[in-house]
């Protein structure tokens, strides 16, 4: 309902969104941002506590160095790309699975 409301008020005001960022906690921070970094995202770094990773200058969310386990096994982020195929051998040949715990490649 929210996003629809959104789009009706952008559509009065023509406001034009640019971005839309989700905020995401770590277990284990330091970790998590190399495991970002090997995704092929760009840290931006804001403080000790949180980096802002973007791939492009309208993608990206930010990390917090925050654990609540019940709100971040509720998470989850969502990437398109536009050839799997190609971006799936690229992650394969990272080895992800062997240096990052619970990460799957099929």
């Amino acid at each position: 309902m929210l996003f629809y409301q959104l789009l009706i008020l952008s559509i009065q005001r023509k406001v034009q969104f640019k971005s839309i960022r989700s905020f995401i906690g770590a277990k284990n921070f330091d970790t998590s941002k190399e495991f970002y970094k090997e995704l092929g995202f760009i840290e931006v770094f804001l403080g000790e506590k949180m980096s802002y990773f973007r791939i492009d200058n309208n993608l990206g969310f930010y990390l917090q160095d925050y654990y609540t386990k019940k709100w971040i096994n509720n998470s989850m982020l969502f990437l398109e790309v536009d050839d799997l195929q190609s971006y799936l051998q690229e992650m394969k040949a990272k080895n992800l699975p062997s240096k990052y715990k619970n990460v799957k490649l099929f």
